[in-house]
């Protein structure tokens, strides 16, 4: 039995084959491979991202009730804001954080449109903000005199 040990080991090394090393994990086709299948990925990004602006695009159509007038920044991050509901304006103030509606109005009869230079008198068609500013004058000088 003590031979018999040696010549076991002596007929297993014969019989395993010599050493192979594994194949290249990755290959020239696997890395082309690769390559298309994240270009593929991207384009699908691309065209679900391009596919939901034109839906949403289309939601915000007439149908809206609504609609940002005009707005004018007033600080770094603050901005009054028109906004249009039905037939009411609201003068809204927005900041980080926060949205406060400043004033309601009704929907003037005419359209918010810039005035031509013969309506006006004068050959500079008037802003929002210059609008919004001698409106809120207005209003505060009205406030000023019921005391």
């Amino acid at each position: 039995m003590l031979l018999a040990a040696p010549l076991d080991a002596a007929a297993a090394d014969i019989a395993r084959p010599a050493y192979t090393p594994p194949p290249a994990a990755v290959s020239s086709g696997s890395i082309v491979q690769i390559i298309f299948s994240l270009l593929l990925v991207l384009a699908a990004i691309v065209l679900v991202a391009w596919l939901l602006k034109r839906i949403n695009t289309s939601r915000q159509g007439s149908g809206n009730f609504l609609r940002v007038v005009g707005g004018v920044a007033i600080g770094q991050r603050e901005r009054v804001v028109l906004v249009e509901v039905n037939d009411t304006w609201l003068v809204v103030g927005v900041g980080p954080g926060q949205i406060r509606t400043l004033h309601t109005l009704p929907k003037p009869e005419e359209s918010f449109a810039q005035p031509t230079a013969s309506e006006t008198g004068s050959t500079q068609p008037k802003s929002f903000a210059a609008e919004l500013a001698s409106r809120l004058s207005t209003l505060t000088q009205g406030k000023q005199r019921a005391p």
